[in-house]
């Protein structure tokens, strides 16, 4: 039995600094934990967003069960991190994640976003109504597999 296709992951999470690590230890000395984008996301909208299991999950995109996974995933790698003296990679490898694109009918204004949480807005010119959205790949994020869409020929 094969296993279900990878789903792709709603990412926003952008972390301000790359590695954190004990202090007065060299990083060539320490041993490295990688924490996911995915990881990562669901720290942040669990623990710092105070969401529900079921609530972040369908931010990200995901079931209830692989965000429950993925969030102790994440919390056993921060322990690990912090009671054996360890340093924290965040996001070390580049991936890929679908981001939405907005176009906006009034100024033609086009931008991106990874946070399809709010109605989009046009940076523009404040256009609320008809804003169309089409999903793209961006590099920079997570995906470490083919997604179902992808798999189906239907990005």
């Amino acid at each position: 039995m094969s296993p279900r296709p990878f789903r792709c992951r709603k990412i926003s999470a952008e972390p301000k600094a790359a590695y954190f690590k004990p202090k007065g230890i060299p990083m060539c000395e320490l041993e490295e934990v990688v924490l996911k984008p995915d990881e990562l996301e669901a720290l942040k909208l669990a623990d710092l967003d105070d969401l529900h299991q079921v609530e972040a999950a369908e931010k990200m995109g995901i079931s209830r069960q692989t965000f429950g996974n993925i969030i102790a995933s994440a919390h056993k790698k921060i322990a690990d991190a912090i009671l054996n003296g360890k340093a924290v990679c965040i996001n070390c490898d580049k991936h890929e994640i679908l981001v939405e694109r907005y176009k906006c009918a009034q100024c033609s204004h086009i931008w991106e976003s990874v946070n399809p949480d709010t109605k989009p807005v046009c940076p523009n010119c404040a256009n609320k109504n008809n804003i169309s959205k089409e999903f793209i790949k961006n590099i920079t994020a997570f995906n470490p597999g083919l997604c179902r869409k992808i798999k189906k020929g239907k990005e």
